[in-house]
């Protein structure tokens, strides 16, 4: 099966200083990094904040050294400014103006290399074991979570354990799409065909945003869903839940998540009473991920009107 490992610490950093940017206020506890839920996240802001600090020992002489030079230095009559035009080197002045920046450069590479380790996505070092395994599914406009342990699977809403380590592995049926939940994990990328993994775990029961920060169409600003971090106790409620409330995902229901459609919209194809009014529950009754990934793999196309997202897409998979 193809993997990708399409993320490293300074692009999570950079794509949620966007988040905090871009992004508009939800109605959750915790959207970002700067708020950690869980380790990973505390050690993101931990690498942003000192590689800042130490950028700033470059940036703020210049800016207070700038416009004090161009102060001194101005044309004027009787200045106190020595004119000085036999002078050309300084040992000091040279050490300085490249010892510093060297010095920089070689601690941000070497914190860099430490996090870029640390904060491997495919790193179980955080949590306990055994982790809850989670499969992600990237669609249009919506993440489907499929929870193969448990028999169960959701849209909207992702529930997990705390002080336990989910062990997620990720990939599209549309286009590339990029899975960010900011205050426990950084973003990783998910291609159609490819899967990759991204490891987490919560410090304490929380609401967080999770959204697709690749945009991919009309529905891209829908395409967020809750993650709901409770203790163990709390989880197993929620999976009997889920389970109790659930509907099966076949080939017929999945034919419907499929389509081009947000939350929203899908939801008022396929929600029921069971149901919270912002996320979709379901029964696993087949490995609807494997399946999403032997269709790029079998070698044969499909035809145009079977097609994710198309009328008829699923019936060959009924067949």
């Amino acid at each position: 099966m193809a993997k990708g490992r399409l993320s490293n610490p300074s692009s999570l950093v950079m794509a949620a200083l966007i988040l905090l940017t871009v992004t508009p206020p939800m109605a959750f506890a915790s959207d970002s990094f700067m708020d950690p839920q869980g380790p990973i996240a505390a050690i993101q802001k931990t690498h942003l904040l000192r590689a800042t600090a130490l950028i700033m020992v470059a940036v703020i002489p210049v800016l207070v050294l700038v416009p004090l030079i161009a102060f001194r230095y101005r044309r004027r009559k009787g200045g106190a400014a020595a004119y000085r035009p036999d002078w050309d080197f300084s040992a000091k002045l040279e050490f300085v103006m490249w010892g510093v920046p060297v010095l920089i450069v070689a601690l941000l590479s070497f914190y860099l290399w430490k996090a870029t380790h640390r904060l491997d996505p495919y790193s179980a070092a955080f949590g306990e074991e055994p982790a809850v395994r989670v499969q992600v599914v990237g669609l249009d406009w919506k993440w489907l979570f499929l929870y193969p342990d448990l028999g169960i699977a959701s849209v909207g809403e992702f529930g997990i354990p705390t002080k336990r380590q989910v062990a997620m592995t990720l990939t599209t049926d549309t286009v590339m799409q990029s899975f960010m939940i900011p205050a426990l994990a950084g973003q990783i990328y998910a291609m159609p065909g490819m899967t990759t993994q991204l490891h987490l775990v919560a410090d304490t029961p929380e609401v967080m945003q999770g959204e697709n920060t690749q945009y991919n169409g009309r529905g891209f600003t829908k395409q967020k869903f809750r993650t709901v971090a409770m203790d163990q106790d709390a989880f197993d409620t929620w999976v009997g839940k889920v389970r109790a409330g659930g509907i099966p995902l076949n080939a017929t229901t999945y034919q419907t998540l499929a389509m081009r459609t947000d939350r929203d919209e899908v939801q008022a194809a396929l929600g029921t009473a069971q149901m919270p009014d912002d996320a979709l529950y379901f029964t696993l009754e087949e490995d609807v991920f494997h399946s999403i990934l032997h269709r790029y793999h079998s070698g044969e196309a499909l035809p145009a009107d079977q097609q994710p997202g198309t009328a008829s897409f699923g019936q060959e998979a009924q067949e």
